[in-house]
């Protein structure tokens, strides 16, 4: 685990460090706010939909070279994005290596992979917060200091954020160790390592089912915060680089105090289930909210309040993974990285278009927030089918056993990032 815990913590600090800055550098290539949405609504979108097919690929490679390898190869291709762009001179420069980004970057999924790989079932929920602490601590670090760095020059953080990819790559080269051992090994199933195969596997695993949905719903939201934060904030408040790195921050700062601190005891106390549930539907109220809010110190409030929010993802994921055997964690992963991928395409043409309508609005107008109230609507259903699920599943959380290595290439029938 510490090992792992280290790799996922550099990793997001050099991609938080570009939270701040990315938007603004596709804005220095526009000339109104309608355009500077749309443009870096294309940004994102082709980020999204290399990731969609890059994914359940990289998963399944991770299932049968290791995890190692593949996350080598993810921070390689990181790097080389990161100072890419920090030189790009036009946008449809951002545009490509965003494409060679998301097909190359699955670090997420296989890191939870290999933290499945290294733990029992009856370990992993804690095991997924220590992980998600990782996460929120590289969006505490991350998007402040890219912030305040692009406070003074914009494309300073992207080289910032290509040389600790570069000082990953060479710490999983010379101490990351391997999480998956050569007879859990199963081949390359060329046709299941496909969005459309993997996301068809995943919603065939025992006690998963119309969590597929939920999963989907939740990213759906999720990326459509991610991607419209920072705009949202600037056409709202006014804010820049620096003001929304310390909001960004305010929401590590709390993904780490609930994942590292409370997440634990909250699993001991209620299942999984319950603080899925409990998660969507704090977040979805929280989302409007945001959509509401008519100073920027309310934005910090609501990161507040949403404690239990903060549970949701973990939650779920630990029940997908229980669900998966042991064979089959890195693609079953892969699966959900896939379905968020997918998620993550369609997250920036809604919330792009979303903000295109309303940007002519004065600020601190409460139409502004159109993209956050469509989040909180989306995260309401995902509640709403979850309960309905559980309600069916109770005891979805159990780990499947572990199947045939010779029929593990497909994912044993009957997580949310």
């Amino acid at each position: 685990m510490p090992f792992i815990m280290l790799t996922v913590l550099i990793d997001m600090v050099s991609i938080g460090l570009i939270i701040p800055v990315l938007p603004p550098l596709v804005g220095s290539f526009t000339d109104s706010q309608a355009d500077h949405a749309f443009w870096y609504g294309v940004v994102t979108f082709a980020f999204g939909i290399a990731s969609f097919f890059g994914s359940p690929v990289l998963g399944a490679l991770s299932d049968h070279y290791g995890r190692r390898p593949v996350l080598l190869l993810g921070f390689t291709g990181l790097a080389l994005s990161f100072f890419v762009t920090g030189l790009a001179t036009a946008l449809w420069m951002l545009v490509v290596v965003r494409l060679f980004s998301g097909a190359m970057q699955a670090n997420a999924a296989v890191a939870q992979a290999y933290v499945a790989d290294i733990s029992a079932p009856d370990e992993r929920a804690k095991r997924f917060g220590m992980l998600g602490a990782m996460f929120g601590l590289g969006f505490v670090l991350g998007p402040v200091t890219g912030g305040l760095l692009g406070d003074i020059d914009l494309r300073l953080p992207f080289f910032v954020a290509g040389a600790l990819a570069v000082l990953n790559t060479v710490y999983g080269v010379l101490v990351l160790p391997e999480s998956l051992p050569p007879e859990r090994r199963t081949p390359v199933n060329w046709k299941k390592a496909n969005p459309v195969s993997s996301l068809k596997g995943l919603h065939e695993l025992h006690g998963v089912g119309m969590l597929v949905a939920v999963i989907a719903l939740a990213g759906l939201a999720q990326f459509m915060l991610h991607t419209t934060w920072v705009l949202y904030t600037t056409f709202k408040f006014g804010w820049g680089p620096k003001e929304n790195g310390w909001s960004l921050f305010a929401v590590g700062a709390m993904s780490v105090l609930v994942q590292g601190g409370l997440m634990r005891p909250a699993l001991k106390r209620w299942s999984p289930q319950k603080l899925a549930v409990a998660g969507l539907a704090s977040s979805s109220v929280c989302y409007a909210l945001w959509g509401f809010a008519t100073a920027g110190w309310m934005m910090y409030a609501v990161i507040a309040l949403n404690v239990v929010g903060f549970m949701a993802q973990t939650a779920i994921q630990t029940v997908v993974s229980n669900a998966a055997d042991e064979q089959s964690q890195g693609r079953t992963l892969g699966a959900v990285a896939s379905l968020n991928s997918m998620m993550a395409v369609i997250a920036p043409v809604l919330g792009a278009a979303l903000l295109g309508v309303v940007s002519h609005l004065p600020k601190g107008d409460w139409r502004i927030g159109a993209p956050m109230f469509l989040c909180a609507l989306l995260q309401g259903t995902a509640m709403w089918l979850a309960l309905h699920h559980f309600r069916r599943h109770p005891a979805s959380n159990s780990p499947q056993p572990s199947a045939n290595p010779s029929a593990s290439s497909a994912p044993a029938a009957g997580p949310v990032a």
